[in-house]
This record gives structure tokens, C-alpha cells and sequence, in this order.
């Protein structure tokens, strides 16, 4: 049984992503991880190259800016790091993603555990969200709870949409022009959580990111090629609560090196009005309303 993670990045630096730290994050239950890395101009492959490990392998992509509806570029990058993965399982991680060690093994446990169960196509993982510092997590309705990220090797899976989630397509076809909306994935649930480190970073790297994620999704005209003087505002989120647990251990240099502390000033806060008046009752019954399930939950299986 042979797992292959992989993960895509273009200036890793430029935009302030962890993108060193999750690779490592999940090299040791890797027996390859296949390095996407678009024409950067700040290091980025050099630093990937620095890792020296025998298991990384760098594919070099040039990013086609005309890709820029609904995400379509991040869809295929992550496209080409499927199309080169070896194992029986693969293991995505994006470059603002980490796995905690403490969950490696159970991660593994899992892996093997379904390895032969035909029914299991992959697991379902929960995410912590952290925004403005390492001390803080968005917990509102409005950031995804759960996502695929660990599924079994199928030539028919690809992204879906962007590169948030994943779908099986009978044709590359159908897949391509839109016309195949593709068949939701079967996962059972791993309490292994995701580390999502993508608003944790400067002020001005955040705005860099805030317009040029917003620019791949077709929502802006022009690319900003630095970071503006402009800093990101971190209050106008909705909500967020505090962080009491640790952080993986290949983040320690990262957060030492954070001089930023967040405080929310929840006057600030800009809330959409749906979810306004929903949270609430959200909160009381524990539940998330209307959610959003790119998959299919696999319950009572042993």
C-alpha cells in the first residue's frame, strides 16, 4: 500500500503560506509528494528543493491567467498533481493547510484500516479556520466545516470546481465543457482536523491575497503583482473565538516570527444577513443549517 500526497504553490513567500511547513506536515506517512509549483519569482521552488528529501518530487507548471473564473486555475493545478500521483491513497494538502504529528497515526490507522473496504472512497476531515493570529479561529457559518482530502487513487476523480473538494467523472469530456456534474465521493468521517493557516499572515500579504483570490475567481479586473500598502482590516470579520488548543509542531518558527496580535473589535464586524439571523439558532441546536455536503457520509460502517 503506497500513499502519495501532493499540493500546489506559486510565490509561497510573496503570499505568506505555510507552504514549507505542510509539506513536512505530512511527509512521514508520505511515500511521495508531488510539488506543483508554478512559475514563481520569490524562491519558492528553490525552498522546495531544500527540503532534500527523496520522496518530493517537483512538477514545473506555468499558470494560464485566463483560468480565472470560478476558481478554474486552482482546479487545474491540483488536476496535474492527480495525474502524477502513484499511490493506492492520495493525501492533498494545500499550501495553507498543516496536519497536527499528533494525528498522523491515526490518519494511518484509517488508511490501512479501509484500504480493502470497496465501499470507502476516501474521509472526511473537519477544519480548524485560524484568522488574524494563531490564537484565534473564524467559527461562524460562513467558512466550510468539513472537506475531502484523503481518498482513494481513481483516474476518475478530479477537482471539483476549484480545488476545494473532489468528484468522480466518467469523461474527461463532460468534465471539461460542464456538461458532467460528477458523482460525490463516499467518506467516512476522520476527527483528524486540518489546520487552515490561509488568514494568518501580514496585514498587506492579506490584502495581496484578499484581491488576487478574489481576481482567480473572476470578482476582479487586475492582478496586483506586490503587496499594497493598504493593510487587510482583520475586524470586519463576523465571528471568531479563541484558540485553546496546539498548534504542529513544524509551525513553531512561523509563529514565533508572527508579530501580529488580533484582538476582534466586534463593532467592526460585518456579518451577511442570512447568517446573522441563522447563527443563532445554529448555536443553540448544534447543527449547521443548509450545509453545503460535496459528499456522501458513510455511516455504520466498521
Amino acid at each position: 500500500m503506497k500513499i502519495s500526497g501532493y499540493g500546489y504553490v506559486r510565490n509561497g513567500f510573496q503570499y505568506g503560506v505555510p507552504f514549507l511547513e505542510s509539506i513536512q506536515s505530512v511527509l512521514p506517512i508520505c511515500d511521495e509528494f508531488i510539488a506543483v509549483v508554478g512559475d514563481s519569482t520569490d524562491g519558492t521552488r528553490e525552498a522546495i528543493e531544500n527540503l532534500n528529501s527523496p520522496k518530493i518530487k517537483i512538477i514545473d507548471t506555468i499558470w494560464d491567467d485566463n483560468l480565472k473564473l470560478h476558481g478554474k486555475i486552482f482546479a487545474q493545478q491540483s488536476n496535474i498533481g492527480l495525474e502524477h500521483v502513484t499511490g493506492d491513497w492520495v493525501f492533498h494538502i494545500q499550501a495553507d493547510e498543516v496536519i497536527h504529528e499528533n494525528d498522523l497515526p491515526k490518519i494511518l490507522d484509517y488508511i490501512k484500516k479501509y484500504n480493502d473496504n470497496p465501499v470507502v472512497e476516501g474521509f472526511l476531515q473537519p477544519f480548524l479556520h485560524f484568522w488574524g493570529d494563531y490564537n484565534h479561529i473564524r467559527n461562524s457559518r460562513a467558512v466550510h466545516k468539513n472537506e475531502i482530502r484523503i481518498f482513494k487513487n481513481n483516474p476518475e476523480i478530479k477537482s471539483y470546481i476549484d480545488s476545494q473538494g473532489f468528484r468522480k467523472f466518467k469523461s474527461n469530456e463532460g468534465y471539461a465543457n460542464g456538461s458532467e456534474k460528477g458523482e460525490k465521493l463516499k467518506v467516512l468521517r476522520l476527527d483528524a482536523p486540518v489546520y487552515h493557516y490561509n488568514s494568518v499572515r501580514s496585514t498587506k500579504k492579506m490584502t495581496l491575497k484578499a484581491n488576487n483570490f478574489q481576481y482567480y475567481y473572476g470578482q476582479k479586473d487586475q492582478k496586483l503583482s506586490e503587496a499594497p500598502k493598504e493593510e487587510y482590516n482583520y475586524h470586519t470579520v463576523d465571528r471568531v473565538g479563541k484558540f485553546l488548543g496546539t498548534h504542529p509542531k513544524v509551525m513553531a518558527e512561523a509563529i514565533a516570527k508572527h508579530d501580529f496580535v488580533f484582538e476582534h473589535d466586534k463593532s467592526q464586524a460585518v456579518w451577511d444577513k442570512k447568517d446573522k439571523l441563522v447563527q443563532p439558532l445554529e448555536d443553540l441546536l448544534k447543527i449547521r443549517i443548509g450545509e453545503y455536503k460535496n459528499y456522501i457520509l458513510l455511516k455504520n460502517i466498521k
